[in-house]
């Protein structure tokens, strides 16, 4: 699961090529450059400090770049920047709100703000209402809401101009795990529809659910194609769950496996590929172990990125 690289279609909603920016002596991203593609949810993954709001900022074209290019549905954030938030929806991880305005007020006044007309922007606040699961909060004020409330209502503020491009910021943040669900399902339509979704999350099994495509960015670098196939394909933990534990361990130890981990889920076992991971699970089973549970510890995004955080830091590689 990757991006592409920016030099390698023309025809992405997101095009993204050596782009820098520093805020003095401190150098926010240094190098980040990816696509990606309508149609299609893309995450961006690193951690604190690594660059992910600055760039998204960028994107949004609330920062202009000190270097690289950027173009967004074909759009130049820097020379047309109204194109761009035309053909654009942006989720900032905390947005403000007009606390003496309704959720219907704030909704149609947003749709005003992008030129839809009056009649246009009632229907359109209607929709997304319903669509985000505020119908019992329409009418009162926003200072009402709770955090997860108001991370909905922000998600359907970037909807209301029906935008090709849409960028989250942490929008699960403060969501209950039902509305998490509904973020899920929702971003998978969107995408479904051809609208191209950049997301930024710490939540990484959230994004293993959600995401055709990663980016991970590290000290304000991208990390390559190459260096992010490398680490897929490393080694991995399994976790396994068996009826019988002792049972399990002795098949382990007949397998050759001498250091096997534990957690309050299982045992953990390095298997080096999907393919001998199925054969070990075939073999457990074939020696009579009532296995209950078997799958990778972590999830596929979870593994690259704490394998590129234990390999070559981007510093290093120059």
């Amino acid at each position: 699961m990757t991006a592409t690289p920016a030099h390698a279609s023309s025809g992405a909603a997101i095009e993204v090529q050596g782009v820098a920016r520093s805020f003095g002596d401190v150098h926010a991203v240094r190098d980040a450059s990816f696509t990606a593609h309508a149609g299609s949810v893309t995450a961006l993954i690193g951690p604190n400090g690594s660059g992910k709001t600055t760039l998204m900022l960028v994107l949004a074209t609330l920062l202009a770049p000190d270097a690289g290019t950027v173009r967004i549905a074909g759009a130049d954030p820097v020379r047309d920047a109204r194109a761009v938030r035309q053909r654009m929806g942006w989720m900032p991880d905390v947005l403000g709100s007009w606390a003496t305005l309704s959720v219907r007020q704030t909704l149609e006044m947003t749709g005003r703000l992008y030129e839809l007309t009056p009649v246009q922007s009632r229907e359109r606040a209607r929709e997304l209402i319903e669509l985000v699961g505020l119908e019992s909060l329409a009418d009162q004020p926003t200072r009402v809401l709770s955090r997860g409330q108001k991370q909905r209502l922000s998600l359907a503020r970037a909807l209301v101009h029906r935008p090709e491009v849409l960028l989250l910021d942490e929008p699960a943040s403060g969501l209950d795990p039902a509305a998490r669900v509904d973020l899920r399902v929702l971003v998978r339509r969107l995408a479904a529809e051809g609208v191209a979704v950049l997301v930024s999350s710490h939540v990484l099994a959230e994004l293993d659910e959600m995401a055709d495509a990663a980016v991970y960015l590290d000290q304000g670098v991208t990390a390559s194609a190459e260096r992010i196939e490398s680490s897929r394909a490393g080694a991995r933990q399994w976790r396994i769950r068996a009826v019988d534990p002792a049972a399990l361990s002795a098949a382990l130890a007949s397998e050759g496996f001498e250091s096997v981990g534990q957690d309050h889920l299982g045992t953990l076992v390095s298997v080096a590929s999907e393919t001998d991971a199925a054969a070990l699970l075939a073999r457990l089973v074939s020696a009579g172990v009532a296995v209950s549970a078997f799958g990778p510890a972590v999830g596929d995004l979870e593994h690259t990125f704490l394998d590129l955080a234990r390999g070559e830091r981007p510093e290093e590689a120059r």
